[in-house]
Order: C-alpha cells, then sequence, then structure tokens
C-alpha cells in the first residue's frame, strides 16, 4: 500500500500533481474540505455533528475530521493506498495520523513536500487572479495566506523530517519536472516493496507453465495453491495430515488452510529475500479474491497487476484433451464432459473476480494462442513495464 501526503503552499501546484499521483498509482484522494463536505451531504451521523458545530460558528474537531478520514479509507479498501492533502494541517493531527495508520495496519509512506519561495507563489496566485475571479487573489490575501502556512506546517514537517520520510520538491520547475521528480521519489518508496502478480486463464491457457516461467525470469516466488497443498502433504506436516485426510474424504480443501499457507509465505518474505509472488489457481472466487487483498494489506502490500490469458474455448477443449495423454494430466481431463464442467466452473465463480479486478487495478488481456516463447515474451513485456514503473 502507498501512502502519500502532499504538501505545498498555495499556488505550488498541488492540484496538478495530485491528478497526476491518483492517475499514475491508482491512489484515493482524500481532502479534509472534500470529505467533509460529502458528509454533510449525505448527512450522516458525522455530517449531522459538523454541521451542528459549523452552524453555531465552531470549527469540526480532529475527533470528527479523525473519524472521517477513518470512515474513508475503510470503505475503499482496493484502493492501492490513500493521497492525503490538507491532512495533517497541524502537529497534533500528525501523530493523530500516525495513530490511525497504526490502527489500520498500514503507515505513511512519505510526504512530500512542493517548495516555492513566498513571491515565487505571490506571482503565480496574482497572475491566476487575473483569469480566475477569485477575490481571494490578492497580494493582501494572499500574503496572510501563505503566512498561516508557513506557521502551521512548519511543525508538520519537521515532524516527518524527523522520522526521516519527509521528501521535499522544487515547486518552482516546470511542471513536467516536478512531476518526474515526485515520480523519482516514488520509485524510490517502491523499491522494497513487493511485486505482486495475479496470473488468470482458464484451464489449458498456459498458467502453471507460463507462471512458474515468468516467477524464475523475474526473481518472483511462484505460488499455485495446488503445489502449495501438495508440498505440505509430501513434509508430513501437521498441515499436510489435514490436507490428505481432506483429499482422501474426497472434499474441497477449505480456505481457511490455503489462507494459512498462503500467509506464511508472506510472512516469510518480510525476513528473506523475497521480490514478489505470482499467484496462480488463487483467488478463484470472490471470496477469495477478498481474502488475498487483505492478506496483502496487512503485510504492507498490494497486488501490482493483473494478467489473464486469453484462448479461445475450441482450444481449450482440444490443448485439455490432449493433455490427458500426457503425465501432466488433471483428474478432470478424462472426460470431456468433465473438461466443459470445469472451464463452466472457471466462468461461473472466476469470471466476476476478474471484472472486479478489472474495475480496481485494470486487467491486461494477453494472446494466449501460439508457441509458449511467443506467449511468454508478450507477458514478459508487460510484467518488465510494470516493474520499470515501480523500480
Amino acid at each position: 500500500m502507498l501512502n502519500i501526503a502532499l504538501f505545498g503552499p498555495p499556488g505550488a501546484g498541488k492540484g496538478t500533481q495530485s491528478e497526476f499521483l491518483i492517475k499514475e498509482y491508482n491512489l484515493f484522494y482524500i481532502s479534509t474540505g472534500d470529505i467533509l463536505r460529502n458528509e454533510l451531504a449525505n448527512e450522516s451521523k458525522l455530517g449531522l455533528e459538523a454541521k451542528s458545530i459549523i452552524a453555531s460558528g465552531g470549527l469540526v474537531s480532529d475527533e470528527i475530521i479523525v473519524q472521517i478520514i477513518e470512515k474513508t479509507i475503510v470503505s475503499n479498501p482496493f484502493s492501492n493506498g490513500f493521497l492525503f492533502d490538507g491532512f495533517p494541517r497541524t502537529y497534533i493531527q500528525a501523530y493523530i495520523l500516525e495513530g490511525l495508520m497504526i490502527k489500520l495496519n498500514t503507515s505513511l509512506n512519505c510526504l512530500i513536500s512542493l517548495e516555492v519561495d513566498e513571491e515565487e507563489s505571490v506571482t503565480r496566485l496574482l497572475n491566476r487572479g487575473k483569469t480566475s475571479g477569485r477575490s481571494d487573489d490578492n497580494e493582501t490575501v494572499i500574503r496572510n495566506r501563505l503566512k498561516e502556512y508557513h506557521d502551521k506546517t512548519l511543525p508538520v514537517l519537521q515532524f516527518y523530517k524527523e522520522k526521516g520520510i519527509l521528501r521535499g520538491v522544487n515547486g518552482s520547475q516546470s511542471i513536467e519536472k516536478v512531476t518526474v521528480d515526485i515520480k523519482n521519489i516514488i520509485r524510490n518508496e517502491l523499491k522494497n516493496s513487493l511485486y505482486n502478480v495475479v496470473l488468470f486463464g482458464y484451464p489449458g491457457s498456459g498458467r502453471g507453465t507460463q507462471g512458474k516461467a515468468l516467477a524464475e525470469r523475474f526473481g518472483l516466488e511462484y505460488v499455485a495453491t495446488g503445489t502449495m497443498l501438495d508440498e505440505e502433504i509430501k513434509k508430513g506436516t501437521p498441515i499436510g495430515k489435514k490436507i490428505k485426510e481432506i483429499y482422501d474424504n474426497g472434499v474441497l480443501v477449505p480456505d481457511e488452510i490455503v489462507v494459512q499457507l498462503i500467509e506464511k509465505k508472506l510472512e516469510d518474505s518480510e525476513t528473506k529475500d523475497v521480490k514478489g509472488f505470482i499467484f496462480k489457481g488463487f483467488p478463484r472466487t470472490l471470496v477469495q479474491s477478498y481474502i488475498l487483498d487483505g492478506l496483502l494489506k496487512k503485510h504492507g502490500s498490494f497486488i501490482s497487476q493483473v494478467i489473464e490469458i486469453e484462448v479461445p474455448t475450441l482450444d481449450l477443449i482440444s490443448r485439455l484433451d490432449a493433455r490427458r495423454k500426457t503425465n501432466d494430466k488433471r483428474p478432470y481431463d478424462s472426460e470431456t464432459s468433465k473438461i466443459v464442467g470445469r472451464l463452466q466452473d472457471h466462468q461461473d465463480k472466476t469470471v466476476p473476480v476478474i471484472e472486479k479486478y478489472n474495475e480496481q487495478h485494470g486487467v491486461i488481456k494477453i494472446d494466449g494462442r501460439g508457441s509458449f516463447e511467443e506467449v511468454f515474451d508478450k507477458i514478459s513485456e508487460e510484467i518488465k513495464k510494470g516493474l520499470e514503473n515501480m523500480r
């Protein structure tokens, strides 16, 4: 998860850079003013409390603001992270945000401060006033706003400087150069983050062989639920014995067992030199997709890429029919009716997961026809681009 606070005096260009960060890194934008207005408009419990305070001429308390921020974060669990604008404004709010991040099992990666000297800010805002029609874009008001900004934010900046996560950017440069500098900061923040790829595809699409090869190519760990379960049985672990008993009874392995194994891999990644994971065969259902999102978030990570290998249905049936004559055959390869049933199961249970991720992250579609090498090269190119963007 990537959480950023963006600071800058009036006229520093925060709006422009916020748009870039939100789009480039799929962040959810949190502006205290915006979310407060939303609560007021919806007449929520917190909104009504704030409304009565505002009506009596008071300022909305930090207690209400932090509850609204927490509600916003919790209501958007599928975001890659959050961009905070206008919070924290004070030294006390910096501590409040710190506590909130701990409660939510995450943290602020960095505070990016767009640094622009006062005269530059005044000039920019006066020029904006010529076209904006805003009554507050006059020199007296502008200088008062700048003084208030510097007086309030200096302690906040010092707070994050002492934590070692304050990142300054020269905001007097061109918009393009400021964006490049911010992007470099984010890349540096993400260097130690796990790169997690979810690989989808119907049975017969080549997910397994491609997933293993891709993991080796990019130094990622290949996570296939079937393989993990078989390994536990071979090791004779307590979980492995339980899995064998479940297999012998012809019952599906419950999610809680699979979750334990995946979580162990995530925990191990914190002490080993693991760059990330390629997930194949999990999540297969919407429930499992929520589980994976939660597991990754718990360990300060998120899904980096979702890739689907697409192969026409007739080609899938032909591939699976041919596979049953090899040592790689699966139990459902034995009859055409079972093959069709397995494809239908994917259609019913897994396609909704892909649709969900497409809405949240965007799913990269790869044509799975052609030789293994051709498909491998196409997927590799997409992962390479993703890694370059992250690193």
